[in-house]
């Protein structure tokens, strides 16, 4: 049994509580238009389709939509039985995409088995980053690429402070049920007992993957995907997409 074992099963147990209203928190829906556009648009570094590519925490199977609507070949993974039952009720009979339950640290693929991963808002999860990014560096074949959604959520960024403030005001007279609702404290805790429990940058996160053996490390603008998303929200969503300080990150391994 590992270190983080009670950690993971917490991280576990949280995801799979929230499976079934999950797409009604905002943020995680990618509703059709400029927001999946947006989305989309990054991918282009996953290379030309079809590729092999495994989506590592698919969720309810948002980004999967994206990544497979551009005609690579997707093997969808969760450690969540819960998000997988969604995931795979969404995408039913689709043809080029599978999915898996499997521990996106420890993932059981075969060696040099993806042209590219990319994974949405997984990173800041990660109970063992060096043991994770080693098992990534493993599957993929040489020259394979890997992207990343993430941004630091333990805390506003400079810009963010004064839309957090109107949102916790706005929580405390209209709480939204979904935007992690009544289990905020449960997240708060697993954030608080995590290896990135003092925020996830770009900064902090390429010097990691470098380390693990990534090369051509790169940031890719998060600005686009903030801006396609204000378009058809109401005021409460446009101000959370100025909360947080969040990036992109493309890299390669080596030939």
């Amino acid at each position: 049994m590992t270190a983080n074992h009670h950690l993971v099963e917490d991280i576990r147990d949280y995801w799979s509580r929230r499976a079934q209203t999950f797409d009604l928190a905002f943020g995680h829906h990618i509703p059709p238009g400029p927001e999946a556009a947006a989305w989309a648009a990054p991918m282009s570094h996953l290379g030309t389709a079809p590729a092999r590519v495994l989506e590592l925490a698919c969720g309810t199977g948002e980004v999967t939509q994206l990544v497979h609507g551009l005609g690579h070949e997707v093997t969808a993974l969760d450690f969540s039985e819960a998000m997988l039952a969604v995931a795979r009720a969404k995408h039913a009979g689709k043809p080029r995409l599978r999915f898996i339950l499997a521990d996106a640290q420890n993932t059981m693929e075969p060696e040099a088995a993806y042209d590219a991963i990319l994974c949405r808002h997984l990173v800041w999860t990660l109970t063992d980053p060096q043991a994770a990014f080693a098992e990534w560096l493993r599957i993929l074949r040489p020259g394979g690429r890997l992207l990343v959604f993430d941004g630091d959520w333990t805390r506003p960024r400079p810009s963010g402070h004064w839309a957090a403030w109107i949102l916790a005001r706005w929580e405390q007279i209209a709480p939204d049920p979904y935007y992690d609702g009544a289990m905020s404290l449960r997240h708060a805790d697993i954030m608080r007992r995590l290896p990135f429990s003092q925020g996830l940058t770009f900064a902090r996160l390429a010097p990691m993957l470098q380390h693990g053996g990534f090369a051509d490390v790169r940031e890719i603008p998060h600005d686009p995907i903030a801006r396609a998303q204000r378009v058809n929200q109401g005021w409460r969503n446009r101000l959370r997409t100025r909360v947080y300080r969040r990036f992109i990150l493309s890299a390669q391994k080596p030939h």
